[in-house]
């Protein structure tokens, strides 16, 4: 009887999965447009766009340059944390997450990405982890933000580097895992 409801609940995630990767583009979803982006005691608003850009590209936006060197942080090194990825099966990672041990991550991680007020940052997090392995079965930090179901975000840059040792730290349990 466990096994087949764990079978009826792998088909049916495998099927939201797809049906969620191949049908995206015509669901409008709310994503992260501005992320609060915290270094010690500054504060700065900094576009999706712009980090985006900066994971993407290299390329440094004026207001991203003048915050980071006031920070006394390099653009190249928020670039590499930015673009760690870590690679995962979707249907395995929303397991892990809905799971006592991932809600344990998620709040962990939810120190370091949250939304505005605190509340629903583990339903946010496990959201926009998910929608970003679903394509590609990879997640890169910057994936991250980019899929964070709220219009804004707060980010602790001094301990983003965090997340990837985060996710990956679950993502290498996932073969000891009863699933």
């Amino acid at each position: 009887m466990i096994i087949r409801q764990n079978l009826n609940f792998s088909l049916s995630l495998t099927l939201i999965c797809g049906i969620f990767a191949n049908f995206s583009w015509v669901i409008p979803v709310q994503a992260a447009e501005q992320v609060i982006l915290t270094y010690s005691i500054l504060r700065e608003s900094v576009s999706v766009d712009e980090l985006s850009d900066l994971a993407k590209t290299g390329s440094v936006s004026p207001a991203l340059k003048s915050y980071l060197k006031l920070a006394n942080k390099n653009p190249e090194d928020l670039r590499n944390v930015l673009n760690q990825s870590v690679n995962v099966d979707p249907v395995i990672l929303s397991k892990v997450l809905n799971s006592f041990a991932g809600n344990y991550v998620l709040d962990e991680v939810g120190q370091i990405i949250h939304t505005p007020s605190k509340r629903a940052s583990r339903e946010s997090l496990r959201g926009a982890l998910v929608t970003s392995a679903v394509s590609d079965r990879n997640i890169q930090v910057v994936e991250i933000l980019e899929n964070y179901p709220t219009s804004e975000l707060h980010v602790d840059g001094d301990r983003l580097a965090e997340i990837y040792k985060q996710i990956q730290g679950v993502v290498n349990q996932i073969p000891r895992l009863p699933f």
